[in-house]
């Protein structure tokens, strides 16, 4: 029989990460998924396809020998890291975030050197020293080899962290400039941060165009209590979080008493927007509850700093909305929201769009519309609130997937175009929607490696058959899926066209439940009764503006009959 640990190792989610459209995810075994958009490559499956659903990414003819440990999503590109400390990179490269020249593709599918639809290997780590190298160390002991054990990636830039604590950075990095003091530079080989040499980065978070990261305060880690809190790049709307709109071409410290070292608050997690930035802190003293604060600063537009207003800040301050007696285990932010979720299964979201991250024309209507200014309780499902035993929680621009029981399930919410949410379907949802993970192949590989340990050949060639109808049948479920799709819209658009609000699940009419017909007629007057008088008046004014502009279109249209009657009689008299 099959190793049952194997099995659940293959499907266990352990960590993932969302992109501007795309999600990643990786499993136990090592391996990872993509779904999402596909343009650009950055889905690493070999074409620009869409996928609606967790497709493998291969990583070449190596792939049996790649254990992936590690990943990361900037906006249009990929990492993943090796457990040999090998880093894999895949999608957008025009600021060079692949950090791979053109020649370097190696015979990789590109365009231009461009991007890159497959994963490449990243040869230029090989190349480099670590910044603690010295000179001082004897030839023979032989110099500590580089390897890097973290990776980070967000809009157009990429870092990684090597086994000395050294933070390396590629792609469209914040630098010193002799002109300007501050400038954005495309950079396709990684290269150290000096500013930390002697001490060790542990954590790190990027935005569009700026950096926060936790480094020690002395040379070695011994745990989130000895962490300062850095921050440098662009900080036109206080991102950096330094009292100031000053860019930062080099690290500076957040200075306040709440982050420093004799603060009672210790940092453990940190997360970048586009323009904001959050920090998760606890207590340091030894408590019988840990509690958690989530403090944030930066753009404040939209809500995305969940302080009740849309005025930015230029320094940390506490989400006052969030419950006090909460330990939060993970948070993330997308380009205008933020999401976290505590270790009992609570998800709060707020920012643009109730939270979701969508855009003001993408808005679902309704009195619930506009922005999030304070925390919303994310719900699971209508009977069940919390998310069960939940690990790690990722935002995309505009879609939040949370992972939860323990990592094999997985649940999205927000854009779903391009399959983004990863339910098959290319449809925004508003409230928490299931990904389909384990994907249905999976069923199929334990069932043909069990038959291949029992050397039945006979079994093998059912194997085949099988594999044969299931490839049909996904076939055929992608198409009906697509159908679907276009179904929903269309329902959509005729229930806010009828009704005045989008459609839901529990706006099945009553009249369809048992049939496949149903009296719309019925249906109009049963909601009529049941509106109360704002609804009611709301609807009149939805039919008042359309009935004006029926009325406009056909006083135009009879103008211009008017006065093609008058041309022709024109004409005749003439």
């Amino acid at each position: 029989m099959v190793d049952n640990t194997a099995r659940k190792c293959s499907i266990k989610v352990v960590a993932v990460a969302a992109g501007e459209a795309h999600t990643l995810l990786l499993t136990g075994d090592g391996h990872v998924y993509s779904w999402g958009r596909g343009i650009l490559g950055r889905l690493g499956g070999g074409s620009e396809h869409d996928q609606h659903f967790p497709v493998q990414v291969n990583f070449g003819s190596e792939e049996d020998s790649v254990r992936i440990v590690g990943i990361a999503a900037g906006a249009y590109h990929s990492l993943a890291l090796a457990d040999d400390g090998s880093v894999w990179c895949w999608g957008y490269n025009i600021y060079g975030q692949l950090g791979i020249n053109g020649e370097d593709f190696h015979g990789r599918k590109y365009s231009d050197g461009d991007y890159s639809v497959v994963p490449c290997l990243l040869n230029k780590f090989l190349e480099l020293h670590p910044p603690d190298s010295s000179s001082t160390v004897p030839e023979a002991e032989g110099k500590t080899s580089l390897k890097i054990i973290a990776v980070k990636a967000g809009g157009m830039m990429s870092l990684g962290i090597d086994n000395l604590g050294a933070l390396w950075m590629w792609g469209n990095c914040p630098q010193q400039s002799k002109e300007l003091g501050f400038s954005l530079i495309s950079n396709f080989t990684p290269t150290p941060v000096w500013d930390f040499h002697g001490h060790t980065v542990v954590q790190v978070a990027c935005g569009n165009e700026h950096v926060v990261a936790l480094v020690t305060g002395g040379e070695s880690y011994k745990g989130v209590d000895d962490l300062v809190c850095y921050s440098w790049g662009n900080n036109s709307h206080g991102q950096l979080g330094l009292g100031d709109t000053k860019n930062r071409p080099r690290p500076e410290v957040v200075k306040m008493k709440t982050f420093d070292l004799e603060s009672p608050c210790a940092i453990y997690e940190v997360a970048c927007g586009a323009f904001h930035t959050a920090l998760l802190t606890r207590n340091k003293r030894p408590s019988d509850t840990l509690q958690s604060t989530c403090w944030t600063f930066g753009l404040g537009d939209n809500g995305q700093l969940g302080h009740g207003t849309t005025q930015s800040t230029l320094l940390p301050e506490p989400v006052k909305e969030l419950p006090q007696n909460v330990y939060l285990v993970s948070i993330d932010c997308g380009l205008f929201h933020t999401c976290v979720v505590s270790s009992e299964g609570d998800v709060w979201s707020w920012g643009m769009e109730k939270g979701l991250g969508l855009c003001p024309d993408d808005s679902y209507g309704g009195t619930d519309s506009g922005d999030a200014l304070s925390p919303l309780l994310v719900s699971c499902n209508p009977h069940q609130p919390k998310f069960p035993e939940p690990v790690q929680v990722a935002c995309g621009a505009a879609h939040t997937v949370i992972v939860a029981q323990e990592g094999y399930k997985l649940w999205s919410w927000g854009r779903g175009r391009s399959g983004v949410l990863g339910n098959g379907k290319t449809m925004d949802n508003y409230t928490p929607t299931t990904v389909l993970w384990p994907p249905l192949v999976e069923d199929f590989k334990q069932e043909e490696l069990h038959s291949s340990n029992k050397h039945n050949k006979n079994e093998a060639k059912d194997v085949i058959e099988t594999n044969e109808r299931l490839s049909s049948a996904l076939k055929e479920l992608k198409l009906l899926q697509t159908k679907l799709s276009v179904m929903e819209k269309y329902a959509s658009i005729l229930h806010g066209s009828i009704f005045g609000e989008p459609f839901g699940e529990q706006d099945i009419h009553a009249s369809l439940e048992n049939s496949s017909v149903s009296d719309i007629t019925k249906e109009w007057e049963n909601m009529l009764e049941a509106a109360d008088r704002t609804k009611l008046i709301k609807l009149e004014m939805l039919y008042q503006n359309m009935l004006t502009g029926v009325k406009d279109k056909l006083m135009k249209r009879r103008i211009k009959e008017i006065i093609n009657e008058c041309l022709q009689s024109s004409r005749v008299e003439n």
